[in-house]
């Protein structure tokens, strides 16, 4: 049997720790603070499953060929990571998005047939099981000439609305340094580039509005999603939703990012302190996910096709909406690797519908409804 080790137990790790040590494989949860680590696995009593605090010299005198390690560290970390699996011969699994460093991993994961998957969480994850539905549906209607929109849109939120429009499960640093990146995306048949705070838009959903900005770089998507050569393509964006009034909470925030300030990294990390002490999510609050994937298509300027796939969930606790959502379908994808169901290479969420039909049904096991519309 391969063993399993899952690297980081805080709050996006747990419900997906905790399903994989009741299926009593071989897992190791490695976490800095050990107790932590104990606790997510305080619901089996099994010799198969354990927690030690986490050291890099340990895990790379443990692991062994064939064995599967999980990063749910941050992000800068998962190279180094990932080159230690590479040089034991083990597989790598994270649900962030597959960096440069990643990329550079494919040819020597392949030749040792290891299974490199990223971008398997919830957005990224979830929302290219959707995208990946949606765009070979239309591929099967066999239309010609089309010009087509795609949006998509996830938000985690608190489910009780709050003076700020939002909370925080981890330190807001992150959060607020992202809105000074440019986003790149299509719009109107031409590529674009804003400051996501310089773009936000009203969106409804179920006739909820909210407000949404474009994040990161949406452009290889196109590629990634496998749109049609011939489709012209008006819109494409991968963006974030936010509760309406959102951006009026945090205009103060905004005005320092554009006035860019000589201390601005300082004023930042104030402001983040702050935000930390007001706004954290208490124990056992409810929170709330929004996934919304939609794409259109016209020919002629008239609307002959539309769908979307969407979820809206809550929870608190150990099983936040976020948590459930992003560790549950990581976790999903440790049982492909097992058996042998995904290709050797770096890849990202896969877009065979056998393997998104297994994670649908992983999710539906935990009450997590998908939804469509046409």
């Amino acid at each position: 049997m391969k063993s399993i080790h899952w690297l980081g137990a805080g709050l996006s790790s747990i419900p997906g720790i905790r399903r994989l040590a009741k299926k009593n494989v071989e897992l190791t949860v490695w976490n800095r603070t050990l107790s932590k680590a104990e606790k997510s696995i305080n619901h089996v009593n099994s010799e198969n499953i354990k927690a030690k605090e986490f050291n890099f010299s340990e895990i790379k005198n443990t692991i062994d060929e064939g064995d599967i390690v999980i990063s749910q560290l941050a992000a800068n970390m998962h190279p180094e990571i990932a080159k230690l699996c590479l040089q034991k011969k083990c597989h790598f699994a994270s649900t962030s998005y597959i960096s440069p460093e990643i990329i550079k991993l494919n040819k020597d994961a392949k030749e040792l047939n290891l299974v490199f998957i990223n971008e398997v969480g919830l957005d990224p994850g979830i929302d290219h099981f959707f995208s990946h539905l949606l765009v070979n549906e239309l591929k099967n209607k066999k239309f010609k000439n089309l010009s087509v929109s795609y949006k998509s849109y996830c938000g985690g939120i608190p489910a009780l609305p709050n003076d700020f429009k939002y909370k925080f499960s981890w330190s807001p640093l992150g959060v607020i340094k992202a809105l000074n990146n440019n986003s790149i995306f299509i719009e109107n048949f031409k590529e674009t580039v804003v400051v996501p705070y310089k773009h936000i838009r009203d969106y409804s959903i179920n006739n909820e509005i909210f407000e949404a900005y474009p994040n990161r770089n949406s452009i290889p998507y196109i590629k990634e999603y496998m749109f049609a050569e011939d489709w012209k393509i008006e819109e494409f964006v991968r963006g974030t939703l936010r509760l309406k009034g959102w951006k009026n909470a945090w205009k103060e925030i905004f005005d320092t990012l554009e006035n860019k300030p000589d201390d601005l990294d300082e004023k930042i990390k104030n402001k983040s302190d702050e935000l930390w002490n007001l706004y954290k999510y208490k124990e056992n609050e409810e929170d709330r996910v929004i996934l919304w994937v939609k794409l259109d298509a016209k020919k002629d300027d008239k609307n002959i096709w539309s769908k979307s796939y969407y979820l809206d969930e809550k929870g608190s606790g150990e099983d936040t909406a976020m948590a459930k959502l992003v560790s549950i379908t990581l976790s999903a994808s440790i049982d492909l690797i097992i058996e042998n169901k995904l290709p050797a290479g770096v890849q990202a969420a896969s877009s065979n519908k056998n393997h998104i039909d297994y994670f649908f049904k992983i999710l539906s096991d935990y009450s997590i409804k998908i939804n469509s519309s046409e």
